[in-house]
């Protein structure tokens, strides 16, 4: 079998069904690689680099695909090192790692079809009946009866466990404050609040976003996070998600030895190389995201790194179905997978790509069964959701307004 031909398939389309994550986020932008060969067989991936700058993920895949081109698409490890050498001196971090994850994942589904597997089961021998799994409910939609509400929504779509975020959404905005105590007190209330209407009924936790805040000044400093975490102690938060910004890998290695919440962290970090600082010190829960980190077996070896130190992974995944599915994959074969993460209620450019290939009972996802990642991308879906340029998902800033 010989790879004939790599092409990118740019979407834009509804961002979810979930009508409170729409109040923050009403379309997404989506970017997947095919893989031709010169059988009926074609592989399908997917980078979350598409959800940000779909405009530049063609360019970079053209580069990449004459290293491809005549070359035996089983041959995965081989390729990806070829492509990773070529790009040396943008690659080893960065958007073209992240595009890397899709051209890779191609690559595993094309051989799943080929040895008819499920890719989890290729990358590992790791096997689970079933992992639990979170509603990824994005802001924290204020009043309270509104969270509530969300909630309950999540709860009658099978779920028992969610994460929201840090401060209150309204109005199209999160507030919160830089001021230890005054942080602190929005945290604590929203986390009493929620315990008082549900009891232990939902595995909860909480995400800064500080990682990726919309507004630059208010971004937390230790001190802030510090704060917020001993006003946490003793709620039961499965973890605290990005309560810091990623640039201060001390003060997360700080925070993390004296905090009484699992602190989590580690979507926007591409590679291992850009994950090897953080290993030792600063997350007790790691959160690769396969769709974003270089690839499948990045994702692994970033997943064994964290093992070997004690660590466990909750997967991160807010691309479309694609990047979905390769998560789900991804988590099956690592050995330290805590939880998954779910977007709940999702729109068309996942439901119409993952099929009947994602199953979820009692809060749990059963393992894959369709062979490759079992994902497609149909004439159809691609006709319906013609790509809008201008569509990615940014933060704005004077000069730069995402207007969504």
């Amino acid at each position: 079998m010989k790879i004939t031909a790599v092409k990118t398939v740019l979407l834009t389309g509804p961002c979810t069904n979930d009508p409170y994550l729409s109040e923050a986020r009403k379309r997404r932008s989506a970017a997947f690689v095919e893989i031709l060969t010169d059988t009926e067989i074609t592989g399908l991936g997917e980078t979350y680099a598409g959800y940000f700058i779909p405009e530049i993920v063609p360019e970079i895949v053209r580069f990449f695909e004459p290293i491809l081109v005549g070359q035996n698409p089983e041959e995965i490890d081989l390729l990806w090192r070829r492509m990773y050498h070529c790009g040396n001196f943008w690659c080893r971090t960065g958007v073209g790692l992240q595009v890397l994850s899709a051209i890779e994942a191609a690559l595993w589904d094309i051989r799943g079809k080929c040895e008819r597997l499920p890719v989890y089961r290729l990358l590992s021998e790791v096997r689970r009946e079933s992992l639990p799994c979170y509603a990824t409910g994005g802001p924290a939609n204020y009043p309270l009866e509104k969270l509530y509400r969300k909630l309950e929504y999540y709860r009658s779509l099978g779920f028992t466990a969610a994460k929201i975020g840090a401060g209150q959404f309204e109005e199209g905005r999160t507030r919160t404050s830089r001021i230890p105590e005054k942080a602190a007190e929005i945290e604590y209330e929203k986390v009493t609040a929620i315990r008082r209407r549900f009891g232990g009924e939902f595995t909860l936790m909480l995400d800064g976003h500080m990682g990726n805040w919309p507004d630059f000044d208010t971004v937390w400093t230790l001190p802030v996070a510090r704060a917020v975490m001993t006003a946490l102690a003793g709620s039961g938060l499965l973890f605290f998600e990005e309560p810091l910004h990623y640039n201060d890998r001390e003060g997360y290695r700080a925070l993390r030895a004296e905090s009484p919440v699992p602190i989590a962290g580690g979507e926007a970090l591409a590679g291992e190389a850009e994950w090897e600082p953080y290993y030792d010190g600063c997350f007790e829960i790691g959160q690769p995201d396969a769709a974003y980190v270089g690839g499948l077996s990045q994702f692994l070896r970033i997943a064994c790194s964290l093992d070997r130190r004690g660590s466990r992974i909750a997967t991160h995944s807010w691309a479309a179905g694609g990047g979905f599915m390769q998560n789900v994959h991804a988590g099956f074969a690592a050995p330290n997978t805590e939880i998954l993460e779910i977007a709940p209620d999702y729109g068309p450019l996942h439901s119409e790509i993952i099929g009947e290939s994602f199953r979820m009972e009692r809060g749990r996802v059963l393992p894959p069964e369709t062979y490759g990642l079992g994902i497609t991308l149909s004439e159809k879906v691609r006709e319906k959701y013609p790509f809008l340029p201008g569509s990615g998902e940014f933060n704005s800033v004077p000069g730069k307004i995402l207007r969504d």
